[in-house]
């Protein structure tokens, strides 16, 4: 759930900050057991420009592995992908909240506090994720919505669910990404080439 802190403000893009964190719902009867384990982050949309600009230059696909929390509710995702032919690996802590499927982390280096909401999953395939980031003192507010699959490619039907969610939280679908597999990280940060259509089209 890697995330870029935007200093933009959200009406660049028409979107004003209406949704409050505690009227989102998660998905129901979220199993966090079922969820963790690897992911790959197939399509993104960000409400702010500069992620936006930056990821449509280099839209690469993060492989995610989330592993279990531990007794303090902390759990891990370690974000894999590749940047001139070499593997680069960044881990993230995530602290569980009081709301099943609702996440949270500080991001130190933009000094924000990203919260992450599992709004639809059925954990063997999708999963929809949005985030809604806070930066301090300034209080600018960034809305970023990611598909997730257990496989590099989903399918045309989950995608469309997926443009949905983002229609309505305020997004225009056709700036979604689409994240391009260039192959996976292998031991010894070797690279293992692909080049699979995400959208299995």
């Amino acid at each position: 759930m890697h995330t870029a802190v935007c200093l933009v403000p959200l009406l660049v893009l028409g979107v004003t900050w209406s949704l409050q964190n505690n009227q989102i719902l998660t998905q129901e009867y979220f199993d966090f057991e079922q969820f963790i384990g690897r992911w790959y982050e197939i399509a993104v949309i960000s409400t702010c420009p500069h992620f936006m600009l930056r990821k449509k230059g280099n839209p690469v696909m993060f492989a995610l592995e989330l592993k279990n929390a531990t007794s303090e509710g902390i759990f891990t995702m370690t974000a894999s992908t590749f940047r001139n032919g070499s593997c680069e690996e960044s881990t993230t802590n995530y602290s569980l909240t009081g709301t099943p499927g609702r996440f949270f982390h500080h991001v130190a280096r933009f000094n924000a506090d990203v919260d992450s909401f599992v709004v639809h999953t059925n954990y063997n395939k999708y999963a929809m994720i949005l985030q809604l980031s806070t930066e301090k003192p300034s209080g600018n507010k960034t809305t970023i919505v990611k598909l997730y699959s257990r496989t590099v490619t989903v399918t045309p039907l989950v995608l469309d669910q997926f443009k949905t969610l983002v229609r309505q939280h305020g997004i225009k679908e056709d700036a979604i990404i689409i994240n391009q597999h260039k192959g996976e990280c292998a031991p010894g940060g070797q690279m293992t080439e692909a080049n699979t259509s995400p959208t299995g089209i």
